[in-house]
């Protein structure tokens, strides 16, 4: 090396030296960090060489210019390190072929590359940006093809600046795509001018990572904007645990604590966020409490309808109960029990009604037969579920049309809005609700929304079980303001009572611990004692993935789902989804991994958010079906229905051969494993183990510690919700 080659260094580290050359293999790179291992042709050398350093972005072609030293990894062999890594766009024309091929830009592939590359060599950069229409010149390139391409890259452009800017400011770059789908060409300015506004927008962003920003960007600790965004985090992070509002004196608190602000400038935060309309102040319970704006409006109006609802005439009309009773026995052959016959009475007579239960109490008994009835009367009926699972469900109980609730509202991706609501009301004459326990305020708003006033509404659901992930109790506030007329059943039907699922489930409900198997007995519930995490660990591994597959004949993947407490540890499901993805789709191929998981062609998965333009939510779970490199897509089936994502959009999604009980409401499995812990202590609540129970159909396996179980059936200390939905039904509570 000469001395031209190498920068005087007078510490004890050896000097540093530059290195260049193209990119012909990026080994790993991490879009969090930037973290890169490239494989790189260097003038002078036969074999590619190894550096390692970091860059937002990277692609096979480009050049890069380093900055660093060698190192001799006792691992890895010698490695150049980078201390500065400089990508610049490739410049020869086998460079840019492999640029362009790489799948960087959706529409050319290595096929379409070599095309492009050979009509116009080394200028094709400048075709694509300044002259697209010379693109028509090539042999089967039309008009939407050249948009696509210009489209792509443009879009990547921008992309990848928002990358550098991100990386300039130490921030990850794996969120790139969706800030950009978010602000547009306008992102980096947007951003600089409130870096808090990503933490409110942009999916997997959270507050400390804006707040790092912004304090990067100059915007000082003690700032007002700082202390506004703080409690606004705060409010959202509470709604997030289920809360509407919090109390105003213990929102002031944990926002100073949070950002070790003084509390006085939180208050004059507070202040600010009132006076613009982005809070809300109301007395609940005498308590002073404050609301983000949108909850507040959704649960006001959410009380609001359902109090206009109630008034009026069923759409039936009056009804002979005396002579409907034994008419819907002959027509269905069944005989209904005596509270289900005042079940009957009750809801036919009033225009809002709840129906609660737990399993095997012949709730869907009840809503068929009352189906039953009313379509008699001609009534226009629609019935609706949360999630496509519990709709497919229903639709299978009555032998109806059931919808998801989005799509009975007509989503529409233009206006990113709702077709039906108050001016565009539903089609219909009785709306009913199934797992009406999984619909959170804003939802419930919505849908109340577009039910017609001379409509009526019927809610069916599990009361006990979980409330809804989103913020709000929606069905306990309703029963609890007994304002609403309200069915309870409770008796357990005789073939029911044979499942030990059903038993056991109402045992845990009462707070009596599961019956134990005898040894040798057929059953469709078991417990396994371990003694230890690791012990639970080992013996759920095994029966996942060979003893239930061996005895039951379910497949370890389509078939048995384990449901666990928690997402992190050795038995949260992140940790459980990688064992179990290496065990049952460990040779599915391509591989690709983005935003810390990997994913194949085979794997399980879960939507983790509402995306609404796909029609896909919070808890849905599919399997991917294919994964194209080149295209930066891959497509997932939802209960036959197949959906396409690109790469960039795939922090949507998350391995899902183990999720959390909290996600899998509202769904149901042949069979459940379910590993409890005393480490899963501050999560041991009757209600959540009652829920991971009733979501088996044919098989429960809890495999655990003794105490972990009797700690989880006796604990009924779940969090009450701050909520005002109650309060309001019965007419209490005011704005401040």
């Amino acid at each position: 090396m000469t001395d031209k080659g190498r920068i005087e260094n007078r510490s004890a580290d050896p000097p540093l030296e530059r290195l260049a050359g193209s990119v012909e293999r990026v080994t790993f790179h991490s879009e969090e960090s930037g973290f890169c291992v490239l494989r790189i042709k260097v003038r002078g050398k036969r074999e590619p060489v190894t550096v390692t350093g970091a860059a937002a972005s990277v692609t096979p072609g480009e050049y890069i210019e380093a900055l660093g030293i060698w190192r001799n990894d006792l691992k890895y062999g010698l490695q150049f390190q980078a201390r500065q890594l400089q990508v610049v766009p490739p410049s020869t024309v086998a460079g840019i072929e492999k640029y362009l091929g790489s799948g960087m830009v959706k529409g050319i592939g290595p096929h379409f590359a070599s095309v492009l590359v050979g009509a116009y060599g080394d200028c094709v950069f400048d075709v694509i940006e300044n002259y697209p229409q010379r693109l028509a010149e090539l042999p089967g390139i039309g008009p939407k093809r050249i948009a696509r391409i210009t489209g792509a890259w443009a879009e990547q452009k921008i992309i990848r600046e928002i990358m550098v800017f991100l990386q300039s400011h130490g921030l990850g770059t794996s969120r790139a795509v969706r800030i950009f789908k978010t602000y547009g060409d306008q992102a980096i300015l947007k951003v600089s001018e409130n870096p808090y506004r990503l933490a409110l927008d942009i999916h997997g962003i959270g507050f400390k990572t804006a707040d790092m920003l912004a304090q990067r960007l100059g915007i000082p600790t003690h700032s007002l904007i700082r202390a506004q965004a703080g409690v606004r985090h705060v409010l959202q992070e509470l709604s997030e645990e289920g809360h509407c509002a919090c109390e105003a004196q213990e929102l002031a608190a944990k926002a100073a604590g949070l950002l070790e602000i003084p509390e006085a400038t939180i208050v004059e935060g507070i202040q600010q966020e009132l006076a613009a309309g982005n809070l809300l102040r109301e007395v609940i319970q005498g308590r002073i409490c404050l609301f983000l704006t949108p909850l507040q409006r959704a649960e006001a109006g959410v009380a609001a309808r359902l109090l206009k609802l109630l008034v009026g005439v069923p759409p039936w009309g009056k009804l002979d109960v005396d002579r409907a009773l034994p008419w819907v026995g002959q027509e269905t052959g069944l005989t209904l029990s005596r509270s289900q016959q005042e079940a009957v009475r009750t809801v036919l007579r009033s225009k809002v009604s709840v129906i609660t239960g737990g399993p095997g109490v012949g709730k869907t008994t009840l809503v068929n037969s009352l189906l039953r009835i009313i379509r008699a009367k001609r009534i226009r009926v629609l019935l609706c579920a949360p999630t496509g699972r519990a709709a497919k469900r229903l639709a299978e109980s009555t032998g109806l049309e059931a919808k998801t609730i989005h799509r009975a509202l007509e989503f529409d991706p233009a206006s990113f809005g709702f077709k039906r609501g108050a001016d565009n009301p539903l089609a219909a004459d009785l709306v009913v609700v199934d797992e009406a326990s999984m619909i959170d305020v804003v939802l419930a708003n919505r849908l109340l929304a577009a039910v017609p006033q001379a409509a009526a509404l019927i809610l069916v659901g599990d009361v006990d079980q979980l409330p809804s992930v989103g913020p709000g109790a929606v069905l306990a506030d309703i029963i609890a303001s007994e304002q609403i007329p309200t069915v309870r059943l409770s008796e357990i039907f005789r073939q029911a009572a044979a499942s030990r699922i059903i038993t056991n489930a109402h045992r845990i409900n009462r707070g009596e611990l599961p019956e134990k198997v005898p040894p040798g007995a057929e059953s469709d519930f078991y417990f396994i004692s371990a003694a230890t995490p690791e012990d639970i660990h080992r013996k759920l591994l095994q029966v996942v993935t060979e003893r239930i597959p061996g005895r039951f004949q379910f497949h370890p993947v389509n078939d048995i789902q384990i449901l666990t407490p928690m997402n992190r540890g050795g038995l949260g499901s992140r940790s459980l989804n990688v064992e179990l993805q290496e065990r049952l789709n460990a040779g599915a191929e391509p591989k690709i991994s983005r935003f810390g998981s990997v994913f194949s062609p085979g794997d399980k998965v879960i939507q983790i958010v509402n995306n609404y333009d796909k029609e896909t939510f919070n808890g849905d779970i599919g399997f991917i079906r294919s994964i194209d490199a080149e295209e930066g897509a891959v497509v997932i089936d939802f209960d036959g229905r197949e959906v396409g994502y690109d790469f960039g959009e795939l922090d949507e999604i998350a391995l899902a051969y183990a999720v959390s009980i909290h996600k899998s409401q509202g769904s149901e499995y042949p069979a459940v494993v379910i590993p409890l812990a005393l480490q899963h202590y501050t999560l041991l609540e009757r209600n959540l183990l009652y829920t991971a129970v009733t979501r088996g159909k044919k098989l429960v396996v809890i495999i655990g510690q003794a105490k972990a179980l009797a700690m989880a059936v006796r604990n009924r200390r779940a969090t009450r919700r701050l909520t005002a939905l109650a309060a309001r039904l019965r007419g209490e509570g005011a704005i401040l």
